[in-house]
């Protein structure tokens, strides 16, 4: 999950936190990012598929939380992020012929699958709303 949305996601559910119910634009979002509207966009729409954000169309539209920055943890929003395994994966299939090549996948996924659970579940520990208290607003 090296790909950023994790970071991208948890910024703008901090800003819809600081936002006390009040409808922020995608634009705005962007804004403080960084980056493309466009992304902002397709991101809330995985939020708001996984039920971190609510969203009104139109001029006067935008995003706010849809629940509780309180009950929002940092484990549930990696999990609705993630892609692959967080440490990656072979481009290409090892030797099978090879003793480590045969074995390697096996064993990295055994990996994989120990560092992700401690990871999320040290995310688990922490809330949006632990998160968000360290920003000023």
């Amino acid at each position: 999950m090296n790909n950023g949305r994790f970071a991208i996601s948890l910024h703008i559910l901090v800003l819809l936190d600081k936002a006390k119910g009040e409808l922020l634009s995608s634009d705005y979002l962007a804004g403080s990012l960084n980056i493309n509207p466009v992304l902002v966009r397709k991101e809330l729409i995985n939020l708001r598929e996984h039920g971190f954000v609510t969203s009104k169309e139109g001029k006067n539209g935008g995003s706010t939380l849809a629940k509780s920055s309180k009950d929002i943890t940092l484990g549930a929003l990696y999990q609705c992020v993630k892609g692959n395994y967080l440490l990656g994966s072979h481009k290409n299939d090892p030797n099978p012929l090879c003793n480590v090549g045969k074995d390697i996948n096996q064993h990295l996924n055994s990996l994989y699958e120990d560092t992700e659970r401690k990871l999320v579940a040290q995310l688990n520990e922490q809330t949006l709303a632990n998160f968000s208290a360290k920003f000023p607003g």
